[in-house]
């Protein structure tokens, strides 16, 4: 009687090890910030500001784990430099990433955001960011976008010199 039992139980393990089911497997990535942030926006503010970025991996089952050393980051810019409305140029310059996930604003430094408003009331529009996605084992993360204020605003601007809210 033990032994069928015993028997029975090693069969069942064995078929679930055999048909992957009890696998847990990778879903989705989160990616986040916990400074500067809002959302999926996240603002690097300064020369040389960082931001730590993490990514975090959903299972089909199980606990969430930490990926952010395991994730390859790509950075896609978008849109211009509100200081000479060119391109913004692609990493390495103006900002790069670390595989661990930190961001780092770098010479030649930028600022997309720009004034609009009136010389009394600032209101700042955003002229371009870097898109930023993690992935691992063909699984991506959602995109979050970085806006740059690592340099003075233009001197157009109602507030000379100023760069970003």
């Amino acid at each position: 009687m033990k032994r069928t039992i015993f028997l029975t139980a090693f069969v069942g393990l064995l078929a679930i090890s055999l048909t992957s089911c009890g696998t847990a497997s990778l879903k989705t990535i989160d990616l986040s910030a916990s400074a500067n942030s809002t959302g999926g926006f996240f603002e690097l503010k300064g020369e040389g500001s960082t931001i730590q970025l993490t990514a975090t991996g959903n299972y089909t089952y199980g606990p969430t784990k930490d990926l952010s050393n395991l994730v390859t980051y790509t950075v896609t810019p978008d849109g211009v430099d509100s200081n000479f409305f060119q391109a913004l140029p692609a990493p390495p310059e103006d900002i790069t990433i670390s595989k661990t996930g930190l961001l780092t604003a770098v010479d030649p430094f930028v600022c997309t955001y720009q004034d609009v408003g009136t010389p009394t009331l600032a209101v700042w529009v955003l002229t371009g960011s870097y898109k930023v996605v993690a992935t691992y084992r063909g699984v991506s993360s959602q995109p979050v976008y970085v806006g740059m204020a690592s340099a003075a605003g233009p001197a157009v601007s109602p507030d000379p010199g100023a760069c970003g809210p």
